[in-house]
């Protein structure tokens, strides 16, 4: 893969552009931050949309614009010995798809925002959070090497901390917040250890300089543990930031933020940036088999695991929230088998159909007056009817029903899977069967059958106002034909992302050609994609008998249960089990250090110097009397004590 270096005076005017990028969002970071009380929301709001705008509309022709890939160097950044570390940007296919996804996604999210967040107090503040986290995860995608890309891994960790405990008065919210920093701490450990390790063995940081000496081998002795070491780190990170198992329980928690957050951090920037993190470092993991068959391995447990308990949720936000976790599963179980393309082609169709469920979802919650429960809602259908019709076709997406997007890209990553292992793919279509299922009773609960909230909350449904659900609209129109970027050749398409994207994988597919040439016949892709049409199919047909025919309704928080009803229903008591395992003893060992380190020893030693030097204090000021006789006797003292000791001396 043949890059160029070019200086940023010099080079193609395209470049300075890259700089604009991230600038606008900051810009617009600092005006709302510093203007907080002084601008309406309307204004904040207008004004945060106009920077991520010019942004997206940047990054628009620098794409339509984009011929070879080079590296954009800033300023030097870190110099110490032989560490040189500048401050660059890496101008590529990847780094140009990502950028149109954080900024027209993002761009959408905030125009939605202003609807949504116009009646809270601190509305410019919320934007200029919302700015901050795109300006990070820009900076993440931009950076041409791995501490740039940990830079803005970090500014996403903390805009989510930010974000998720926006409304701060609410201890569970401030809770939830700390959750998800806390755990991204442990994912992040690893990352750091790997990017240490990537040092340490290739002397470099920089993309294209590690990149290039690991697909010659020119990495020294015990290559292969090494590489396995560095990308077993590095999945550690990415599953803590794409909440993978064990680390992914952060993310349902994170719904306790407002609704235009979870949406921006599901769809288009924190829980993608493990995801592109792989695909970025895509040669160092094709050289460690045995971690690909672990990230499949994960995923598919992860993907499964998440939709089981999707199941029995009844909030709202915490369904789609354990969906993001299933389907980032179904992401990382297509890294695993090195189907790289196909992963971030799910990464992009489950942006627009993910984005579209969450701002459809607030978009009931604003009608029912912050009510998240479905259990306590129905027949919306007639009272929202363009949030019905366009959380419909977010459904039908992520179900995986043609020609809606989520089909081809679903449909993509279990064909990869099935030539890979039998076990993963039936893994993976059986998932596909409980998302579809659980999508529409999500859907059929909400929306068909009789309202059971209250009589207050039914005076008050009303659709949302033009800037909530205009960009439903423009989602929807994305979430039903965005798949047609990939569509296989066998429906007479032609994949386009796929195409674009071969560069990027150039030194992969020199190493393992074998596994980038794996495709299915005609006869078994027409067998795969009937499986998975006749799952998602499956799925829904019984959600409608359960739910509409049956008009069944989930049971209450306090009704007797199974006991797998009651396991899957209390999340299979994972956050009971780390509470147990980790949380209480480190609870407890703070206050064992407190109490008898704190308090018995550090305490008194402090405190005793203090003591002493407040009764030194308090003798010495006696010198200070003011009455000149009393000095005059004080230094013939002294100096009699002056004489006495010179002559003791000789």
């Amino acid at each position: 893969m043949q890059e160029t270096v070019l200086p940023l005076h010099g080079a193609p005017h395209a470049t300075l552009l890259y700089v604009l990028i991230p600038l606008l969002p900051f810009l617009g970071f600092l005006i709302n931050g510093l203007m907080n009380r002084r601008l309406s929301g309307t204004v904040a709001g207008a004004l945060g949309s106009v920077m991520v705008l010019g942004s997206f509309l940047i990054s628009c022709y620098l794409f339509a614009t984009f011929e070879y890939q080079y590296t954009v160097p800033l300023f030097d950044w870190i110099s110490v010995g032989s560490l040189q570390i500048p401050f660059s940007y890496q101008v590529d296919q990847l780094s140009l798809i990502m950028l149109l996804l954080v900024t027209g996604v993002g761009f959408l999210i905030h125009v939605y925002s202003i609807g949504y967040m116009h009646h809270d107090e601190n509305v410019g503040k919320f934007f200029a959070f919302l700015n901050l986290f795109v300006f990070s995860m820009l900076v993440l995608v931009l950076g041409s090497n791995f501490v740039i890309l940990f830079v803005g891994w970090e500014g996403v960790g903390l805009c989510s901390y930010l974000l998720i405990g926006f409304w701060n008065k609410e201890t569970a919210n401030n809770n939830a917040a700390k959750k998800a920093f806390i755990i991204n701490r442990v994912g992040d450990l690893g990352f750091l250890l790997g990017i240490f390790l990537i040092y340490l063995t290739f002397n470099s940081v920089q993309y294209a300089e590690v990149f290039q000496k690991a697909s010659l081998g020119q990495f020294g002795p015990y290559s292969v543990a090494v590489v396995t070491a560095i990308t077993l780190l590095l999945f550690v990170g990415a599953a803590g930031k794409s909440a993978q198992i064990p680390l992914y329980t952060w993310l349902p928690d994170a719904m306790a933020g407002p609704t235009p957050v979870s949406a921006l951090i599901h769809a288009a920037t924190m829980v993608t940036a493990g995801i592109y993190m792989v695909l970025r470092a895509n040669v160092l993991f094709t050289l460690a088999p045995e971690t690909l068959e672990v990230i499949a391995v994960i995923g598919a447990a992860t993907a499964l695991f998440a939709a089981t308990i999707g199941l029995a949720q009844n909030d709202i936000k915490k369904v789609l929230a354990y969906s993001t976790v299933s389907q980032l599963g179904y992401m990382f179980l297509a890294l695993g088998v090195m189907g790289y393309s196909t992963s971030l082609f799910h990464v992009l169709t489950h942006a627009f159909f993910k984005a579209l469920l969450f701002l459809g979802a607030g978009s009931v919650i604003h009608a029912m007056s912050n009510e998240q429960d479905i259990r306590r809602m129905g027949g919306l259908r007639k009272a929202l009817p363009v949030t019905f019709a366009t959380f419909l076709i977010g459904c039908l997406a992520i179900s995986g029903i043609p020609p809606f997007s989520g089909f081809f890209s679903k449909d993509e990553i279990l064909s990869h899977v099935y030539e890979h292992s039998k076990v993963l793919y039936a893994v993976g279509l059986f998932t596909a069967f409980l998302t579809a299922f659980y999508m529409f009773r999500l859907l059929f609960l909400t929306f068909f059958g009789e309202f059971r909230g209250t009589e207050e909350q039914k005076h008050h449904l009303h659709e949302s106002p033009a800037s909530m659900t205009l960009p439903l609209i423009v989602l929807a129109i994305l979430a039903a034909v965005g798949g047609f970027m990939g569509a296989p050749m066998l429906l007479g398409g032609k994949h386009y992302l796929a195409d674009y994207l071969a560069p990027i994988f150039t030194y992969s597919q020199r190493l393992n050609p074998a596994a980038f040439g794996q495709e299915p016949d005609h006869n078994t892709e027409l067998m795969l994609i009937g499986l998975s049409v006749a799952a998602a199919v499956l799925g829904i047909v019984l959600a409608y008998v359960q739910y509409v025919s049956r008009a069944a309704r989930p049971a209450e928080d306090d009704a007797q249960r199974s006991a797998p009803e009651s396991l899957v229903y209390h999340k299979y008591y994972i956050d009971e089990l780390y509470n147990a395992l980790f949380v209480r003893p480190i609870m407890w060992l703070s206050r064992g250090l407190y109490r008898f380190v704190e308090q018995s020893i550090i305490d008194p030693i402090v405190n005793g110097f203090g003591r002493a030097t407040l009764g030194g204090s308090q003798l010495l000021r006696y010198v200070q009397t003011g009455s000149v006789e009393t000095y005059l006797i004080l230094m013939v003292v002294g100096i009699v004590l002056v004489l006495a000791l010179n002559f003791v001396r000789f």
